[in-house]
């Protein structure tokens, strides 16, 4: 498994990876909806998919004295491990934010913990809906990614509209970490959960799909 994962690292990412890490500091954007910058998290998981399709990763790696399932599950950790990175990243640059325009953020939820909690819930469904698709046929990266990507911006609109819409969410949520903090913690453990649940969910899903294929 950790030699796996060492190729998904060195020889399976896509190069732009590095640069959609550094879309963390998106935070600093006055009025921005700040949940768009994981869509370039997803989208290099789509690119690192369709690079491995043009270069016939997947052949290459089962012809490795490998499990089918150690195969899903090394890819799908080092997702994992990108999009917890982020996360790391994300946390300074919201508290430099917050330091710097106090005023919150008028473009949907402000740089503070609940958008953190928004992550972990974006994350998991794409990957859910992502590798549930993609693992029932590798070829089709593309079809897998557009599933994934419209219900992730239908979410993205929707933390828009509750930040305006809904009481709790805009008085509560939408306010700088001082304020609150309580509900927030919450916020993010069930954000985190959630994440959690939809990983092994996605896990074993994956695995499922990817055996019935006949490569």
């Amino acid at each position: 498994m950790s030699r796996l994962l060492k190729k998904e690292f060195l020889l399976s990412m896509h190069p732009v990876t590095p640069l959609m890490l550094l879309l963390s500091t998106m935070v600093l954007i006055p009025n921005y909806p700040y949940t768009v910058m994981f869509f370039y998290m997803t989208l290099s998981v789509f690119f690192t998919c369709m690079m491995g399709r043009e270069n016939h990763d997947v052949i290459y790696t089962m012809t490795l004295p490998v499990a089918k399932s150690s195969i899903v599950k090394a890819r799908i950790t080092f997702v994992v491990i990108l999009e917890l990175f982020q996360m790391l990243l994300i946390i300074p640059f919201s508290i430099l934010r917050q330091s710097l325009n106090p005023m919150g953020n008028e473009a949907g939820i402000d740089a503070n913990i609940v958008l953190l909690a928004e992550g972990f819930l974006l994350f998991g469904i794409f990957n859910l809906i992502f590798f549930g698709s993609y693992y029932k046929n590798v070829d089709k990266v593309g079809i897998s990614f557009v599933k994934a990507t419209v219900v992730f911006f239908i979410l993205v609109a929707a933390d828009v509209i509750c930040t305006h819409a809904v009481p709790f969410v805009r008085d509560c949520l939408d306010t700088p970490d001082s304020q609150y903090l309580g509900y927030k913690l919450v916020t993010l453990a069930a954000g985190m959960a959630v994440y959690i649940i939809l990983t092994i969910l996605v896990c074993r899903i994956s695995i499922k799909n990817f055996e019935k294929q006949d490569l």
